[in-house]
């Protein structure tokens, strides 16, 4: 009797599901990418960052899974977030909308700014200048002050600030609810996050997809994605493995 040959378009249409199910698969349990769309983050994170996000630090809610089905509620495995971690979350509003901001806030935390220096339950939080940091992108060139925050416990990170008298300089108190943090961009300026409580709010712990980890691939502005020979003079090369803090 002849051997049944073997391959052909079942063994490749299977091969390409068992490589689906898996990549589905570790960016459930393990780590997804995610890309950096807007400046809100400066300078701990430029527009063109490209991330590894650790879906395991939380714990898992239906928000880990793709399209969020409504199979469960509240988190397998969770964890509380860490103040300062730089987190993924779906936004509150619409369930659907992914936002990156630091975690400044959490359950049970009074936050507030005031003359543009962030208090939290009731303490001013130092700051050191850095001198001026110069934002660029695809308009013009902007010069801002850079500091370096230490938050309660001792961790830190840069922040810019254009101005200490603007929208959101100055804010009433915030107290976290239970289940939810209160999240905050770098550069505080140009930073649409809980503070402002009708467009972002607080962010239930459940709408949490994970920490921000490293930064495995960046490129700037002058990258045209049909002339692939830009592509080189774009990368940041200085940026790539980089940990995210």
């Amino acid at each position: 009797m002849p051997r049944k040959q073997s391959g052909g378009w079942g063994e490749s249409l299977k091969t390409i599901l068992y490589a689906a199910l898996i990549a589905v698969g570790i960016r459930t349990v393990a780590f997804e990418p995610f890309n950096i769309p807007s400046g809100s983050m400066i300078p701990t994170l430029l527009v063109g960052d490209y991330l590894f996000v650790s879906k395991y630090s939380y714990g898992y809610s239906r928000h880990s899974l793709p399209f969020s089905p409504n199979l469960f509620e509240g988190r397998i495995l969770g964890r509380l977030p860490e103040r300062g971690d730089v987190a993924v979350f779906k936004l509150p509003r619409d369930n659907a909308t992914d936002y990156i901001k630091r975690i400044i806030g959490l359950p049970g935390d009074r936050v507030q700014v005031r003359g543009g220096i962030l208090h939290i339950n009731g303490q001013p939080v130092r700051r050191e200048s850095l001198g001026p940091f110069t934002v660029e992108g695809d308009g013009p060139r902007i010069t801002v002050r850079r500091y370096r925050e230490i938050l309660p416990g001792g961790r830190s990170h840069e922040i810019l600030e254009m101005q200490d008298d603007g929208a959101f300089d100055n804010t009433p108190e915030f107290l976290v609810p239970p289940g939810h943090v209160f999240v905050m961009g770098d550069n505080r300026d140009n930073s649409l996050d809980s503070r402002a409580m009708g467009a972002v709010g607080f962010v239930p712990l459940e709408n949490l997809l994970g920490r921000a980890e490293i930064i495995f691939f960046s490129v700037d502005e002058t990258a045209v994605w049909w002339q692939p020979w830009t592509w080189p003079f774009a990368i940041r090369w200085n940026r790539l493995l980089m940990g995210v803090r």
